[in-house]
């Protein structure tokens, strides 16, 4: 199978790659939409005309991100609901509590590296419980308001990440092995994609696709928990003397939304389903691993996933 490409690059921005896009009508739920490539998800979204429903943990923040989408667009159809991904009665009651279709899901939030284990009230591991079972819950949860659309599109931000770890089933949650924070985050980043590809294979006949990306590097909130020594290009100077806002190879905010807004509205990926992509393109095969697209690997953490949420 060709992998699919498009006009767009590692440079386009989420607003480039939906001009002339019609979203009116179509009504979408983005999880983290409070700031960093959620916001500017969002943003790009509501400026085709869709209907954004922000789902923040800090309302706060989310209401003042919506008002200026707002603003910025000119499109009041611009809400706001809380969502902690680790409440999973908190994750279930907004599920259920949609009322209509829900024409595109983009599951965006997340945590990375953190330093030290930290476990759910559950007692998961904190990335895996955040970055893959709250969204997973929230999107079984969905399932009847996706389907009534009829042609919806559900969007999971990965990462590159996932080359670091594949999801190990006989110690999700570090019970046994030695805790590494880049090893959880890369298993969890795993296992977003191979959601994807398990929601694929059995979610198709209801009209509904779905699909993970790496967004790039960038510098938002996520990289928080990153230390100083990984941190010291930031407010460096570059050879014009110039203060870097973004270090050398990475995106900004806007162009690491590109990819999720594609995947999100535009019609050159109508259809498609199950893949894995990155700088606005379907992922070339040394950008994802193999056992990320494995459809046995997908068909397990499945089953693993539902046992886990079964409560």
């Amino acid at each position: 199978m060709p992998l699919l490409t498009t006009p767009f690059t590692a440079t386009s921005t989420a607003i480039e790659v939906l001009t002339g896009v019609d979203l009116a009508g179509r009504r979408v739920l983005i999880t983290g939409g409070a700031s960093g490539i959620g916001f500017e998800t969002a943003l790009a979204l509501a400026g085709a005309g869709a209907h954004v429903t922000i789902a923040a943990r800090d309302t706060t923040a989310g209401e003042s991100a919506a008002k200026e989408i707002r603003t910025r667009t000119g499109n009041d159809d611009v809400d706001v609901r809380h969502l902690d991904l680790t409440d999973l009665p908190g994750v279930r009651e907004l599920a259920t509590s949609w009322a209509g279709p829900l024409d595109i899901l983009v599951n965006n939030a997340g945590v990375m590296a953190l330093p030290e284990l930290r476990r759910s009230t559950e007692g998961w591991e904190f990335q895996f419980a955040t970055n893959h079972l709250g969204h997973a819950a929230l999107t079984l949860g969905l399932h009847d308001a996706l389907r009534e659309s009829g042609s919806a599109r559900i969007v999971s931000v990965s990462s590159s990440a996932h080359l670091m770890a594949p999801v190990d089933f006989e110690d999700i949650h570090f019970r046994t092995r030695a805790y590494e924070a880049w090893t959880a985050y890369g298993q969890s980043k795993t296992a977003n994609i191979l959601f994807s590809v398990a929601l694929a294979q059995r979610w198709a006949a209801d009209g509904i696709t779905a699909n993970a990306l790496h967004p790039g590097g960038i510098m938002t909130n996520l990289q928080r928990h990153l230390d100083d020594q990984q941190l010291t290009f930031v407010g460096a100077k570059d050879e014009t003397g110039r203060t870097l806002e973004v270090p050398p190879g990475w995106k900004t905010p806007q162009q690491g939304a590109a990819t999720s807004a594609l995947l999100a509205g535009s019609p050159l990926v109508a259809g498609i389903s199950g893949r894995y992509f990155d700088d606005a393109n379907e992922a070339e095969p040394a950008a994802v691993a193999p056992y990320a697209l494995d459809p046995e690997l997908a068909d397990r953490l499945w089953i693993a996933t539902a046992e886990m949420l079964k409560n």
